[in-house]
């Protein structure tokens, strides 16, 4: 049931990490007792990694909906030089 792994632990015994990792859950890696990476199965990075929903769905739920915004251009077109 180990989670956490210490890296040398890890590098000595990758085969054990993923195997836990697909049946378990993510697996922590540390170095010098600081978390630094985490392994997990690719079923569930692709679920992490999936979209979550399209562009269009997001600006429809924004609050900004119906929020009446200028987005002209001013007819600027710039300064006068002499060369």
């Amino acid at each position: 049931m180990k989670r956490v792994w210490p890296l040398q632990d890890a590098k000595n015994r990758f085969s054990e990490v993923v195997d836990r990792a697909i049946a378990e859950g993510p697996q922590t890696i540390t170095r010098r007792g600081k978390e630094t990476a985490v392994v997990v199965s690719m079923r569930e990075f692709k679920r992490l990694s999936a979209p979550k929903g399209s562009l269009v769905t997001f600006l429809r739920k924004s609050p900004l909906v119906g929020v009446d915004l200028d987005v002209g251009r001013a007819a600027d077109y710039g300064r006068d030089l002499e060369l």
